[in-house]
């Protein structure tokens, strides 16, 4: 895993700005700008996986880069179906406990717990299920748990450096908020141009190591 080419191969793009700019742009249209941008990140990962000299596509396919983003939004929503599900009974007990505080709380701290190693599992697991999604462009095989886990396990220091990447890319996307406009759209379309990348790696390191 190279964690510094993630930030920088952008830069290295003759046409990064316009790329950069029209990933903003379109990440501008109301509730379904950010699906082409889901698209364009696991489109980067796939040529990363391919080790594509240009990694950073352009825009020409917009269509495809929408259906791409629409299997990456599936899974996404698949993801975190789980802690929205858990979260009626706790709506349930916190109506129905009327002055029973003990069942109330002891179901709180277990609904925390849960969903804290939730989180951490699906911060290491969605890498691995984009990545899949990058090289096979099957939806059912990304979100199979046995390929995404067996990626993890061939590869998990990886996909630990990806989750940090992403966490810094998220930081470097919500930088855009102290600018105006287009500013804040193009440090997300960046983020996402760095998730890419990292997810592209990690799933081309841990495949070299499956059998």
């Amino acid at each position: 895993m190279d964690l510094g080419l993630s930030f920088t191969y952008v830069f290295q793009d003759e046409e990064w700005v316009k790329k950069i700019l029209i990933g903003a742009v379109a990440f501008l249209i109301v509730f379904i700008g950010w699906i082409p941008l889901l698209g364009w990140m696991v489109e980067i990962a796939r040529r990363v996986i391919r080790q594509d000299p240009q990694p950073l596509p352009d825009w020409s396919d917009l269509g495809g880069l929408f259906s791409l983003g629409l299997k990456a939004l599936v899974i996404a929503i698949i993801a975190g179906i789980l802690p929205s599900v858990l979260a009626i009974p706790y709506a349930i007990i916190g109506a129905v406990a009327n002055n029973s505080d003990t069942i109330v709380m002891i179901y709180s701290i277990c609904y925390s717990c849960f969903s804290l190693l939730y989180a951490i599992v699906i911060a290491v697991g969605l890498p691995a299920s984009y990545g899949i999604l990058a090289a096979t462009d099957r939806l059912g095989d990304a979100l199979n748990p046995s390929k995404i886990l067996g990626l993890v396990r061939a590869a998990p220091a990886a996909y630990v450096m990806a989750l940090l990447g992403g966490l810094i890319a998220s930081l470097i996307g919500n930088l855009g908020t102290i600018l105006c406009g287009i500013g804040v759209l193009a440090t997300m379309a960046y983020a996402a141009a760095i998730m890419g990348h990292l997810y592209g790696q990690a799933y081309r390191q841990a495949s070299a190591t499956v059998v």
